[in-house]
């Protein structure tokens, strides 16, 4: 270990380094480097050089400064009511991070248009939206209504739900899409339809199918989830269909063909879901594509853990697992996955119902707010919008409502947020346990020193996650070469990424950015800067290069 302190007038300096032997690494060796200094004078962008930067993230800036940069990210769902080049447009300006498609709607070529669409306005705009595709995922449900949109079950009247397929409809008689849904049923379940907007005590067993008496009149809509219950308990079925099922393979592809960002697999059992699609896109050389799974069940619950280690990064679906387990369990279930993600670094995503009342009306309840408050200081990574983006009337008020509430929430926690510890370790390898703890001594050197922001520079966002993981005061400027990166740290909570070309040597990928940024009134002279790279030191040896600095814009 070494320290040198150099001519503190020059550029106050203090050095750290740390070596381990070859015999630890293999061939490599871990280098940490801390140390303070004044910035360097502008260096003038280079001649055709550019910065991929995010024209809502950078106005917000000039606009709040630092410490009043919105964390918290925000994903929309588009659907009809916003899928115009006008509402995604007025989406973006609102502050979307992530787009998500729902494979369950809507035709291919009108998801292309969408997708394209946003491309389009990325790179016209300078706008810097990551998209996302949810799977149908292989579920039991309404088949459909003969043309209705819904019909209305009364009391006590009797229902037929049956795998025969027909063509419109049949009076009280319900298809369902899969043909062993009434295996294990026994009389006297209950059918509950969308987790409780209907329920049926079934009757008599025909079959294949079942004959069952309404006993909670309620509205049946069109593709309506269905689900068992015995004496109040949920009734698990042991044999089902595949979590991704033939159409789901073919939106993949799609998916894959349109370059998207995110795949979030609907009702995953187990980690097996997660890595053979991880595995399937490797193969295709589509292994930037990030893999989400949604929590969505019971049996997802109980693989929680392989599931979020195998994932990166996990949905929380609340008005699906709403119907899986008691309502009064939903808070600490998404408290306990939220905590989870946190400490294994995974992104973290609560969807289902935020502003829901806000598909009809201009203004949420104040228990919205309250709900979408206790998200963001849980410290969720992301807040989604489903239905009031895609079918409401009031999609860019709702992101408004988020905007703001998350932004006023994170300000009032920051103090609060100071107490809190770091995550546990989470690395094993000794470069990776290094890495980790330098992210971990930024993040207390950056609060402690009140630093006005972080810059990383990154190669595929690992420090960049690890420095969102620990929740820091200031916000982290990500830069990287790579733009899968880029839009992959649109989820994580905290960072603001850019895309530019990096040097292999520091100095210069610091001068550079300093330059950008001043130039686009992004950073001043004065501000201080804490400065961490994961980027390859030019070396004749291989090694892990972590650089801790301090720096002042000159």
């Amino acid at each position: 270990m070494a320290t040198s302190i150099t001519n503190p007038l020059i550029c106050r300096q203090i050095r750290l380094q740390t070596r381990f032997p070859a015999r630890a690494l293999g061939n490599s060796r871990v280098r940490v480097r801390v140390g303070v200094r004044a910035a360097a004078g502008p260096v003038l962008e280079k001649k055709g050089a550019a910065i991929g930067v995010d024209v809502v993230s950078e106005a917000e800036l000039k606009e709040k400064g630092f410490m009043g940069l919105r964390k918290t990210k925000l994903v929309c769902t588009v659907g009809p009511a916003c899928s115009s080049d006008e509402g995604l447009e007025k989406l973006a300006i609102g502050g979307m991070n992530v787009a998500r498609l729902n494979m369950c709607h809507n035709s291919r070529e009108w998801h292309q248009r969408v997708i394209r669409a946003i491309r389009r306005l990325n790179q016209e705009k300078g706008f810097c939206v990551a998209v996302m595709i949810d799977t149908e995922g292989s579920q039991m449900h309404m088949v459909g209504l003969g043309g209705d949109s819904s019909v209305k079950a009364e009391d006590g009247s009797m229902w037929l739900f049956t795998t025969e397929k027909f063509e419109g409809s049949r009076p009280c008689t319900v298809q369902v899409n899969y043909e062993g849904f009434a295996e294990g049923i026994l009389v006297g379940d209950e059918v509950v339809v969308d987790g409780g907007m209907a329920t049926f005590e079934v009757v008599e067993k025909v079959g294949n199918d079942l004959l069952c008496k309404c006993t909670d009149p309620g509205l049946l809509l069109s593709r309506a989830k269905l689900s068992f219950r015995r004496n109040g308990e949920l009734v698990g079925k042991s044999v089902g269909p595949p979590t991704l099922s033939t159409k789901d393979w073919a939106d993949i592809e799609f998916g894959i063909s349109e370059g998207v960002d995110f795949i979030a697999v609907s009702f995953v059992k187990d980690a097996n879901d997660i890595e053979n699609l991880k595995s399937y896109l490797s193969e295709r050389s589509s292994d930037s594509i990030k893999v989400l799974a949604k929590i969505e069940s019971l049996e997802s619950l109980k693989n929680l853990l392989d599931i979020i280690e195998a994932s990166d990064g996990i949905m929380v679906a609340r008005g699906d697992l709403g119907v899986e387990v008691p309502l009064e369990q939903i808070p600490t279930i998404q408290e306990k996955i939220t905590r989870m993600c946190r400490q294994l670094n995974k992104p973290v995503i609560i969807a289902s119902q935020l502003l829901e009342s806000m598909v009809e009306y201009p203004t949420p309840t104040r228990a919205e707010v309250a709900d979408v408050s206790q998200a963001v200081r849980q410290n969720a990574d992301a807040l989604m919008l489903s239905g009031e983006s895609a079918a409401g009337s009031y999609a860019d008020k709702a992101l408004s409502v988020l905007r703001m509430t998350s932004g006023r929430m994170e300000l009032w926690s920051r103090e609060e947020n100071k107490k809190n510890l770091f995550p546990p370790q989470l690395a094993i390898s000794l470069p990776d346990r290094v890495t980790e703890q330098a992210c971990n001594c930024a993040v207390q050197m950056a609060n402690n020193l009140g630093v006005d922001a972080i810059f990383v520079y990154t190669k595929h966002g690992l420090m960049a996650s690890l420095l969102s993981r620990n929740r820091p005061n200031p916000p982290v400027f990500a830069f990287t070469d790579n733009a899968n990166a880029r839009m992959a740290m649109n989820l994580n909570w905290g960072i603001i990424p850019f895309e530019l070309p990096l040097s292999a040597d520091m100095e210069t990928n610091i001068k550079n950015t300093f330059s950008l940024m001043k130039k686009r009134g992004i950073v001043n002279v004065g501000d201080v800067i804490l400065v961490v790279s994961d980027l390859s030191h030019s070396s004749a040896v291989p090694s892990v290069f972590q650089s801790i600095q301090v720096r002042t814009i000159a």
